[in-house]
């Protein structure tokens, strides 16, 4: 597989699809660049945009609300030719589920629930936010972007 850079800046090349300022299309992993090259380049991609939905959830590690900036934004064309809105998050696997309890808690693992609890809490909010309007909230994992 191509190797993409991790952080950096993805130059657009369909602008008319692209919602959101050209110049801040920013991603955070290879991963995020990949699925912005899947966006960009799909003919039945109408439109997407990158962080430009903000949803408020409420943290449970701090205790207090917070604004969600979810990965991705896109309008799709199914093979019936109807229109389907996502929202979107890239996330490894391994941090779609509960951390497995070790032998003796580590501070990675009291991390790792704390960060679990955070996703959870962010996702809930985006599948109300998306089940609001009609839209649908995926996470992609390394799975289906089609990386070991």
């Amino acid at each position: 597989m191509k190797k993409y850079p991790r952080v950096g800046k993805y130059k657009v090349k369909n602008k008319e699809k692209y919602v959101g300022n050209l110049h801040e299309c920013k991603h955070r992993s290879s991963w995020e660049h990949v699925y912005m090259k899947y966006l960009d380049n799909n003919p039945f991609v109408l439109e997407w945009g990158s962080e430009t939905i903000k949803i408020p959830y409420y943290n449970p590690v701090e205790k207090r609300s917070r604004r969600y900036l979810v990965d991705f934004y896109a309008s799709v064309r199914d093979k019936n030719s109807r229109v389907q809105k996502y929202i979107i998050e890239i996330k490894p696997s391994n941090q779609c589920f509960p951390p497995k309890q070790p032998k003796r808690k580590t501070k990675a693992f009291k991390e790792a629930i704390m960060a679990y609890m955070v996703n959870q809490s962010k996702w809930k909010a985006a599948s109300k936010y998306a089940e609001k309007r009609d839209w649908r909230f995926i996470i992609i994992t390394e799975k289906e972007l089609g990386i070991k």
